[in-house]
């Protein structure tokens, strides 16, 4: 689909690979940013980019990559208030927790667009090469519509018909990469109090029933100070450990383990580790107070 318009929504860390490679399968792709410095680095990588929806083509596929539920409600209605919805798909691939794409799902079908429920998981790692899972749900003739966009993107896993079902998927996911990371914090910091070398026990350990996907991509960062590579921060696993609160109240699901580590993210944050890699949780186990 040579030349067709997309409009990519949010230019993040995982969201500026994930434009180039739509715009590399062939896509005409403007992205959208507020921020000055994201649209710069966007510049950089080859995505021209705007600061509005406004700004941006009216027809073609929108992706949405925004990071907040209170951002994607904005962004529907800077498009509504632009009259730039009806017509289009509007690609939701931001984890926003199933109650704000379903909101924001029938505002914009309301006003005549298609709406498809995408999270994605992966991290900006799997972004650059292609590799994410994405967790789709809508009609199916909705999703084929929509499957030449993805396709560079990653694999697609079909949830179910309903808008908020991908998302629901997604908070489970986010359930367990939560408790994962911090799971795997509190061993190693255990092991060092136990008079371990934290790099001994990540390789003693690591291959063995006690492993994890999140020891062995986290762990490895653990090991190192403050100022560690940053693919994806603390302040990330408090806004979706609060998603994944809010869902399972929603529910009335009892979920006391992701209560124990959000605490962690929360204590984190508050010393000053929000925009710090997620890894960095384990200086809450530090008996000193970490250095911001």
């Amino acid at each position: 689909m040579s030349h067709a318009s997309v409009t990519f929504i949010g230019l993040g860390a995982i969201g500026t690979p994930m434009s180039q490679r739509i715009a590399a399968a062939g896509f005409a792709v403007t992205g959208v940013d507020p921020f000055e410095a994201a649209r710069e680095r966007a510049a950089e990588a080859g995505i021209a980019a705007v600061a509005s929806i406004a700004q941006a083509p009216a027809d073609g596929t929108v992706v949405v990559m925004v990071a907040t539920p209170d951002q994607l409600d904005a962004l529907v209605d800077e498009a509504s208030a632009a009259s730039v919805v009806a017509g289009r798909t509007w690609l939701i691939m931001s984890t926003v927790g199933p109650d704000a794409v379903r909101r924001a799902g029938e505002r914009l079908t309301s006003q005549g667009a298609t709406v498809v429920d995408a999270p994605v998981t992966g991290g900006v790692a799997r972004a650059a090469t292609g590799e994410l899972i994405i967790f789709a749900s809508g009609a199916q003739a909705d999703l084929e519509g929509v499957a030449e966009v993805l396709a560079p993107l990653g694999a697609v896993r079909t949830v179910g018909a309903e808008l908020g079902q991908g998302q629901a998927i997604k908070v489970v996911n986010q359930h367990l990469c939560s408790v994962h990371i911090v799971a795997a914090a509190e061993a190693l910091a255990l092991g060092e109090s136990l008079g371990l070398d934290k790099a001994d026990v990540l390789d003693l350990v690591g291959g063995g029933a006690a492993g994890s996907w999140m020891l062995a991509d986290r762990g490895p960062r653990m090991l190192l100070g403050t100022d560690a590579p940053v693919t994806s921060t603390v302040g990330i696993f408090v806004k979706d450990s609060g998603l994944v609160a809010d869902a399972a109240a929603s529910v009335g699901a009892d979920v006391p383990v992701l209560a124990a580590a959000r605490e962690r993210y929360l204590l984190a944050a508050a010393a000053g580790l929000e925009r710090r890699d997620d890894s960095r949780v384990i200086e809450t186990y530090q008996h000193e107070a970490p250095q911001g």
